[in-house]
């Protein structure tokens, strides 16, 4: 049993150290959990002073009104274990993932900035060490937290990991807007929303997307915002999104 916690991320680094506990045949199978629960007002008090809360109430993700991010409340379980194990114990497989990594911003300006070169280094090492086309991708999930400093600078990261490397725009979109931002277990809910649109073969739409941010230029990053319900039924080929 390990417990990780690296803020925001912390599901997902999770999850890539129990894949990786897998893939490198340290155990045969690794259950990954997340949780986040409000107990306590003390954190909306902090973060409130910090002005990283939307004061209406609402994750606007890539959208210009975006004031901050709205906490939630959630959690997740994912069982997991090696394709070919799963296949011949025929277990019902939801998603296959392909590759993880992880890494780190270093030195920056502070703990809630992201820095988009290192963000742009993850993406570009994930998908090259997975052999993922990235034209292949169907969808990326953003991290998305609705916030004026954070949502221009993982477009930044994600325009140039991805998108200028396509011929077609990359969609993208954040669960935030939908659900809210489960901090410690943010990464899972989008994980979630990944696999189960990889299920139903459509993106439900990032709601809350009145006017894309003006700080972010979308066309000459390569990127579509989700903004709407999108089917994927028709699509000839096999379905590969990501999570950032």
């Amino acid at each position: 049993s390990l417990s990780i916690d690296t803020a925001c991320s912390s599901s997902l680094v999770a999850l890539h150290h129990a894949c990786n506990s897998i893939w490198n045949g340290e155990s045969p199978a690794s259950v990954v959990g997340a949780v986040h629960l409000l107990f306590s007002p003390f954190p909306y008090i902090g973060f409130s002073k910090a002005s990283m809360l939307s004061p209406d109430g609402r994750c606007m993700a890539f959208d210009a009104r975006a004031n901050g991010y709205v906490r939630s409340e959630g959690g997740a379980v994912v069982y997991l274990k090696p394709l070919s194990q799963a296949e011949a114990d025929g277990d019902p497989i939801q998603a296959v993932i392909l590759g993880t990594g992880v890494n780190t911003d270093g030195g920056k300006p502070a703990l809630t900035v992201p820095d988009y070169k290192t963000q742009q280094a993850l993406l570009e090492s994930v998908y090259e060490k997975s052999n993922i086309d990235i034209e292949s991708l169907n969808y990326l999930e953003a991290h998305g937290t609705g916030t004026p400093v954070g949502d221009p600078i993982e477009a930044r990261s994600i325009g140039n990991g991805i998108g200028l490397k396509r011929e077609q725009p990359i969609l993208i979109g954040s669960v935030k807007s939908n659900i809210g931002h489960l901090e410690p277990a943010s990464g899972a809910a989008g994980l979630m929303k990944v696999i189960l649109s990889l299920k139903n073969r459509a993106i439900p739409a990032s709601i809350h997307l009145e006017s894309p941010n003006p700080n972010i230029d979308f066309d000459a990053l390569n990127l579509k915002l989700a903004s709407e319900f999108t089917s994927l039924e028709n699509f000839d080929g096999q379905l590969i999104m990501g999570v950032n």
